[in-house]
């Protein structure tokens, strides 16, 4: 690999993830979501052949339903706790490569529904992970968890990849909990050591506080500014002053694209975790996202929500990222103030408008 002013050259383009990926098999569990969806696009976009495995989309205006996204793969409609199903379809499949989102992934739904939050992520995985040891083939699994499974001391530490894992609330824990899982198979099953026996690679990757178009999600930032912004009423901010890593959802999924296919080239070297995440200069509080956000709008107002009772929520959170540009030749292309705009834009657009923004941006993004 190049460097160029001291860096390594930016390995996400077009040319590259296609080269990975054209014509490829990929299974992609949660792939009716909002990142899942995102994914889904990106892959036909690189000539990728995708089969999905995930609950029907949660909201009748999802990303998957108004970009027609279901005209892109063979898409299964399934638990992925439901773990005969979960064989059968990757069984019948044969996939080149898995990347698993599927998840409950939202913090306070979480306090709400704690066991079922475990059983999903912590043994949904486990089903995934059981299913693969069963293929006789070669597979190359990511499995996607989040920057909440540090033990997050709340200061100002950025997160490596080596530091402890822990979780405040449920949905934190059962990702530090699918880590140990991932980290156990990899062991057991997976090991780099017999890769010529069982040929396969397993990698996990940690990004958060995702941002684009199509997220409706109940208590998400951006879909609670939009929803307010297009009813014209105050946004009610919880937690203005907590500093969180935003980026543009594309950020990380062509980090996890790159993961994957440098990972099925060499599983020694890449079989473990990475994270992806902003520059360190890059962390925005939610004060100043959300007022980014009205100032693209072009009108709003925020209410500061922080007095009122809450389930705990992190107030500080930074990742480290130079794992992923020094080994993966991996690096953000938009920076916070970027990400809003892009993310604002498309909502602004009209719901007939909203496929053809998707794939303007995917590809601008992939021509940066």
């Amino acid at each position: 690999m190049e460097k160029q002013s001291g860096k390594m050259e930016n390995m996400v383009s077009k040319a590259s993830l296609t080269d990975f990926y054209k014509h490829k098999k990929i299974f992609v569990t949660g792939h009716t979501g909002f990142k899942g969806t995102w994914l889904l696009l990106l892959l036909h976009e690189l000539g990728a052949k995708v089969k999905g495995y995930a609950l029907a989309p949660e909201f009748e205006y999802s990303l998957f339903n108004i970009t027609e996204a279901k005209n892109l793969s063979e898409s299964i409609i399934a638990d992925i706790k439901d773990k005969e199903r979960l064989q059968a379809e990757i069984e019948a499949y044969q996939p080149d490569y898995i990347f698993h989102l599927a998840a409950q992934s939202l913090v306070r739904r979480s306090y709400k529904i704690p066991a079922e939050t475990f059983e999903v992520n912590v043994t949904g995985t486990a089903n995934l992970l059981e299913c693969i040891s069963l293929l006789r083939k070669k597979c190359t699994t990511v499995v996607i968890t989040t920057d909440k499974v540090y033990e997050n001391k709340e200061q100002h530490i950025l997160y490596k990849e080596e530091d402890i894992l822990g979780g405040y609330d449920p949905y934190s824990a059962s990702k530090a909990c699918t880590e140990l899982v991932v980290s156990s198979f990899r062991k057991s099953f997976f090991n780099v050591g017999k890769f010529n026996e069982h040929q396969k690679s397993l990698a996990s990757a940690r990004a958060g506080n995702v941002i684009g178009g199509g997220d409706w999600s109940t208590d998400r930032i951006i879909p609670d500014i939009i929803r307010s912004l297009q009813s014209r009423q105050n946004i009610i901010v919880r937690n203005p002053t907590s500093v969180r890593p935003w980026q543009h959802v594309l950020e990380p999924l062509t980090g996890y694209l790159l993961l994957g296919g440098l990972v099925n080239e060499d599983a020694g070297k890449y079989s473990t975790a990475f994270n992806f995440g902003p520059l360190p200069g890059d962390h925005l509080t939610v004060k100043a996202l959300v007022e980014k956000a009205i100032d693209k709008w072009g009108s709003g107002s925020w209410t500061d929500a922080s007095g009122s009772y809450q389930p705990h929520e992190a107030s500080l959170l930074q990742l480290d990222i130079t794992k992923a540009q020094t080994e993966l030749g991996w690096r953000p292309k938009l920076d916070a103030a970027s990400s809003i705009d892009w993310t604002i834009n498309w909502y602004k657009q009209p719901d007939s408008k909203k496929k053809d923004c998707t794939l303007r941006q995917i590809n601008t993004y992939l021509a940066l």
